[in-house]
């Protein structure tokens, strides 16, 4: 095997893509089952929570059997790690995005995949302090949080904290989610994953 097959083989990338697939997929069901094209609002499950779950996928295959191994191989291996964040990052936002066609100013494309980027920093973020198992509680508990809490909170402020539950056209909500994926990536591609120990 090639060095960039053991790689994917090794940090589970088939099963990830099948499993990003099988997160579009659902993410499309839903959100034929809202009724969106009678009011875009009620695609905000699916603008929320599909991002949320596609970004936990990733977060998975953020694990490393051989933490060991990287830390001391000749090659540097953040250029490896910030090409998988990045290249899976992207996948999931064009896997998604067929769910919300449509309604760009509210809640379209951009809102799946302004949430898509941030939820995955968040969750790169995590597995570099909390180990790639974990990765995906943060961004959950986060993302939970403001869909429950949020649906009174208006102003420029509540665009930066409730980013996830904006809609497309928010700059402040951008300005957040691009700034969190910015800062998950670079940390992860720095640092790797929180070694754990071996998956029984």
């Amino acid at each position: 095997m090639t060095g960039l097959l053991l790689y994917a083989r090794s940090r589970t990338l088939p099963a990830t893509l099948a499993a990003l697939a099988a997160t579009a997929a659902f993410a499309v069901w839903a959100a034929n089952r809202l009724d969106a094209y009678l009011d875009p609002d009620r695609r905000v499950p699916v603008v929320a929570m599909a991002p949320l779950l596609a970004s936990a996928v990733i977060g998975a295959s953020l694990y490393t059997p051989s933490d060991e191994l990287d830390r001391t191989a000749v090659r540097r291996w953040w250029p490896r790690r910030l090409t998988q964040l990045a290249g899976l990052t992207a996948l999931a936002a064009l896997l998604v995005t067929p769910a919300v066609l449509g309604h760009a100013e509210t809640f379209g494309p951009p809102a799946v995949l302004r949430n898509t980027l941030g939820c995955t920093g968040l969750t790169a973020t995590a597995a570099v302090l909390l180990g790639a198992r974990l990765s995906w509680l943060p961004a959950f508990g986060y993302v939970t949080a403001v869909y429950l809490g949020s649906h009174t909170a208006r102003g420029r402020a509540a665009t930066i904290w409730a980013w996830p539950m904006q809609p497309g056209a928010a700059t402040g909500a951008w300005a957040t989610a691009v700034t969190v994926f910015v800062l998950g990536a670079a940390l992860y591609a720095v640092r790797g994953a929180r070694p754990e120990g071996p998956r029984g």
